[in-house]
């Protein structure tokens, strides 16, 4: 499709293309849509009460209170974080209700770091040894906290397999600790065309290995799931919740998989056009924002390293640390210098791990600025 076809017909300017003038001079740096978050956040919470599941976001993708807080006033249940650290800022921010998706290793000061945790909040962790378990309870100390039992459901990073479930569980009981039930990441679906298939690998694996421990004798309050990319073909028959990340900003990588479109983005980087040239095939622009500010991140099957939602034939197609190279579009006028583009990371967790902040508008306007609280909350 031509550039030209593309063209919304409401943006004819460079000057349509920018963040508000205030702006200038402080770039590069991230800024939130308030409304296209609040309407992301609203939908999500919206699709999971519809099928009947408990919310528990991810909140790795944000590490934001404020963010925090609005899902929560959304319905969600609690949190999923990544980290010992990030639940401790979360914890400083009001929830109540943390769940660590990964299996920690509770040794030395992360151990007693949970056990002073479990003090404060309802506290679940992922296991997927009896290791894991036993040095978990140890340092927990009869603290009243739930596990659950990973699951590879075709990720293939960390889990058991299904049938593997009551084992670890039971070495978990048998350690003192209050087995909850089951939980995966279809991190497979992070791919073009795989988000259902994804989520039906996850549901098949999370229900054989919850039927594995009932049939074992436990009991599973708890099967967890869910990603973005899979939340729509999310099967309800297995799951009780699911924990989406992503959603609350959306990105340029979730654009091209078709889980969002260009309009739904609400987090990209404010980035100031210092450089520009015609070409043969329309012209390149480069802005102040690079690897340092946009992330990495760039999955084999992505066209690019972003994208600017403004102009949907625009690539980001060349990073340095503190610049990025977009091919603009035959048909559209090249952006002025010192025009503040809207640039679109790949990947929002990314981006935001290298924020200290994520400004944010509103109408045009500049309204608030949030801090990103569990920046480097990393152990």
């Amino acid at each position: 499709m031509s550039a030209e076809a593309t063209r919304p017909t409401d943006l004819a300017r460079p000057s349509d293309l920018a963040w508000p003038a205030e702006l200038a001079g402080r770039t590069p740096l991230l800024v939130v849509d308030l409304d296209r978050l609040d309407r992301a956040i609203s939908r999500m919470a919206a699709h999971v009460a519809g099928l009947g599941l408990a919310a528990r976001p991810h909140a790795k993708t944000h590490k934001c209170v404020e963010i925090a807080q609005r899902q929560l006033a959304a319905g969600a249940v609690g949190l999923t974080v990544a980290t010992v650290g990030e639940a401790e800022v979360f914890a400083d921010g009001g929830c109540r209700d943390l769940f660590i998706a990964y299996p920690v290793w509770a040794a030395g000061e992360r151990g007693e770091r949970l056990a002073a945790l479990a003090d404060r909040v309802s506290l679940q962790v992922g296991v997927d040894s009896a290791e894991a378990s036993e040095l978990l309870a140890e340092a927990l100390g009869g603290r009243d906290v739930g596990v659950l039992v990973e699951i590879d459901s075709g990720h293939h990073r960390s889990g058991v397999d299904p049938v593997q479930a009551p084992q670890v569980a039971l070495a978990a009981a048998a350690a003192g600790l209050r087995v909850d039930g089951v939980f995966s990441f279809p991190g497979h679906g992070y791919g073009p065309g795989g988000g259902a298939q994804a989520a039906a690998d996850e549901a098949a694996a999370l229900g054989a290995a919850a039927e594995a421990m009932r049939a074992a004798g436990l009991e599973v309050r708890v099967v967890s799931g869910g990603s973005t990319p899979t939340a729509d073909a999310a099967d309800a028959r297995v799951l009780t919740e699911l924990r989406p990340g992503v959603y609350v900003f959306y990105d340029a990588q979730q654009a091209e998989l078709g889980t969002c479109t260009l309009d739904d983005i609400a987090l990209t980087a404010a980035t100031t056009v210092v450089s520009r040239r015609r070409t043969p095939q329309g012209g390149q622009v480069v802005v102040d924002a690079g690897s340092k500010t946009l992330g990495a991140d760039r999955p084999a099957w992505a066209t690019g390293h972003g994208r600017v939602p403004a102009v949907p034939d625009a690539r980001v197609v060349a990073l340095s640390e503190h610049h990025a190279t977009i091919t603009w579009p035959d048909g559209w006028e090249l952006p002025a210098l010192g025009t503040v583009l809207q640039v679109a990371p790949n990947h929002a967790c990314n981006a935001v791990g290298l924020a200290d902040e994520l400004v944010v508008v509103q109408g045009g306007a500049v309204v608030d600025t949030w801090q990103v609280a569990a920046r480097g909350r990393n152990a």
